[in-house]
């Protein structure tokens, strides 16, 4: 059994510093967030594939602490970026992440997919590190309505295990038009999608 000082030493931040990009960030993160140790490969292969305009809209889809979202913001300074997650404590992180960065054009707020996003929202820029246990009929919402709150012209980015790397294929040509590989890593593939409506 471990003991209470074991116990609170489990309860406190895990606090890391790192590098996406050529940009530093130090993190503040919990157990039972997605990698709260350090970035995972797919979150990092994803962020050096990033094209940012300064001024870009973005969202974070399923942001976990923060780290794609706050790389973003910082990359769009005259931008908003809204970052989402489903998990109250991913939120709640986020937000204190854009804080201890010192990013003010980022926030975060609850959110399953795109359902509790104000709909007159429309992005410019969209990237998700998508879980690959979120399931087909979440992956179709999501992809169905990226394409929706995107302006014309504007990308979507995922991220994924290689083992869904056909089926993103498949469904974003078909949601989109078009599918381009931008990298496939040793575990995982980023694509980008283009809303040329």
């Amino acid at each position: 059994m471990l003991s209470t000082e074991k116990l609170n030493k489990l309860r406190q931040d895990i606090v890391f510093g790192t590098q996406l990009g050529d940009e530093t960030f130090t993190f503040h993160t919990t157990w039972g967030i997605f990698s709260p140790r350090e970035i995972d490969e797919g979150t990092r292969l994803l962020v050096d594939r990033l094209e940012i305009a300064p001024g870009a809209d973005c969202l974070d889809l399923g942001c976990g602490y923060g780290p794609i979202g706050l790389f973003m913001a910082r990359r769009a300074p005259q931008g908003q970026t809204l970052m989402v997650d489903k998990d109250f404590m991913a939120v709640e992180y986020s937000n204190a992440n854009a804080k201890h960065n010192g990013i003010t054009n980022a926030r975060a707020q609850l959110s399953n997919g795109f359902d509790h996003i104000d709909p007159a929202l429309q992005f410019d820029l969209i990237a998700s590190n998508i879980p690959a246990k979120v399931g087909k009929e979440m992956l179709s919402l999501i992809l169905h309505d990226a394409k929706m709150r995107l302006r014309p012209g504007g990308r979507l980015y995922v991220v994924t295990i290689n083992g869904l790397r056909q089926y993103m294929k498949r469904n974003l040509n078909e949601v989109f038009g078009n599918y381009t590989k931008l990298k496939q890593g040793r575990s995982y593939t980023v694509a980008l999608a283009v809303n040329a409506r």
